[in-house]
C-alpha cells in the first residue's frame, strides 16, 4: 500500500517544495523514510519511565471478572462482555458496572423491547475497540452522532461501509487530507470505509454510540458522553508516550479541554460538515501537523499512513 506520510524533515507544514510527478507513487513523491535525527524525539523514546507506565498495567484475568458480576450484571452487560476488545475491557470494566451504565444498558434494552431500530447494528457498537485496541491508540478522532439511516454507521466515526457513498463530512475530510498531501486520492466508487485508519492506530470515537433510526441525537445524554469520556480520560492518562486527539467543532472541543497539552497534541478546528467547513477546516492541515508530532514521540515508525486507495 503507498504511504502518506510526511518525512521528519524539519521543513514547516506545506513548506515541501516537492510537487508528485504525473502518475508517481506517493511513496515516491514523499522519498523513502530515514531515521530520525531529533534529539528531542531520541530522548522522550529511550525514557524507561513513559514506557514502564504504559507497561505496569496487571494482567486482566477476564473470566474472574464476568464471575465476580451479579446475574444482572452480567445479562446487562453482555454485549460489553462478547464484543468490547479485552484490552478496552480491562480499562473500562470499572466504569460499566456503574450506576450510570447499568442504567443506559436498561435504557437500550427498553428500546429493543419497544421494537426500535437502533444503528449502529448491535455487533458493530464496539468495533472501533476491535480495530483499534487501548496499546495501539496514537491518534484520536471525536466525532458526535452515529449516522442514522442505514447502511450507513458501523461503529466507527465518520466512516462508512461499501456501497455506501462517502457522506458530506468524510469528503471535506478527504479535501483537508488532499490540501495536506496533494498525492492522497480517495477510496474507489467515492466508498468511505475508514478501517485502514482504524487499524494503523486511529481510533474514531463517537460521543455518543447509538442512535434511533432516522432520529439524530435520540440516545444524547443518556449515558454514552460519560463513558466515551472516559474512554477519552483513559487515552490521555494512560497513553504515555503521546496522543494525537483531533477535536472538530465545539462539541468534541469540550471533550479535550483538561487533556495535557505538554503530554499530547489538541488539534482544533471547526467541524468538516458543509455547514462550517468552509471557515478554516480545508486548511487546518491536522493530518500532515498529526505525524509531524507523532515522529518526535515514536520516530518515523510512528506515523499514520493516511492512504485509503486501492
Amino acid at each position: 500500500m503507498s504511504s502518506i506520510k510526511r518525512k521528519a524533515t524539519g521543513q514547516i507544514a506545506g513548506s515541501d517544495p516537492k510537487k508528485p510527478k504525473q502518475n508517481a507513487s506517493i511513496t515516491s513523491f514523499f522519498g523513502a523514510p530515514k531515521a530520525t535525527s531529533t534529539s528531542a524525539a531520541q530522548g522522550f523514546m529511550s525514557s524507561p519511565a513513559s514506557s514502564a507506565a504504559e507497561a505496569a498495567a496487571p494482567k486482566f484475568d477476564k473470566a474472574k471478572w464476568v464471575a465476580s458480576l451479579t446475574d444482572e450484571q452480567r445479562e446487562l452487560l453482555k454485549l460489553e462482555i462478547d464484543t468490547l476488545d479485552e484490552s478496552w475491557l480491562a480499562q473500562l470494566k470499572g466504569e460499566i458496572v456503574t450506576r450510570e451504565f447499568l442504567d443506559l444498558k436498561r435504557f437500550l434494552d427498553r428500546e429493543a423491547g419497544a421494537g426500535k431500530k437502533i444503528f449502529p447494528p448491535r455487533e458493530d457498537i464496539y468495533s472501533w475497540s476491535r480495530h483499534t485496541p487501548f496499546h495501539n491508540v496514537k491518534v484520536v478522532v471525536i466525532g458526535q452522532d452515529p449516522y442514522h439511516n442505514h447502511n450507513q454507521a458501523h461503529g466507527l466515526a465518520f466512516s462508512v461501509r461499501p456501497p455506501t457513498s462517502a457522506p458530506p463530512s468524510l469528503k471535506n475530510m478527504y479535501t483537508c487530507l488532499k490540501n495536506d498531501y496533494p498525492s492522497f486520492v480517495p477510496p474507489p466508487n467515492r466508498g468511505g470505509l475508514l478501517t485502514p485508519w482504524a487499524k494503523r492506530g486511529v481510533l474514531l470515537l463517537n460521543t455518543c454510540l447509538t442512535v434511533r433510526a432516522h432520529e439524530a441525537n435520540s440516545h444524547a445524554n443518556r449515558g454514552w458522553e460519560r463513558f466515551t469520556q472516559k474512554v477519552i480520560d483513559l487515552v490521555a492518562a494512560r497513553r504515555t508516550r503521546g496522543v494525537v486527539f483531533m477535536a472538530w467543532g465545539s462539541p468534541a472541543g469540550k471533550r479535550v479541554q483538561k487533556i495535557d497539552g505538554k503530554r499530547h497534541l489538541v488539534l482544533r478546528a471547526v467541524h468538516p460538515s458543509p455547514l462550517s467547513a468552509s471557515r478554516g477546516f480545508f486548511d487546518c492541515g491536522h493530518f500532515k501537523k498529526a505525524n509531524e508530532w507523532l515522529v518526535t514521540r515514536y520516530g518515523e515508525a510512528g506515523e499514520i499512513d493516511w492512504s485509503l486507495g486501492p
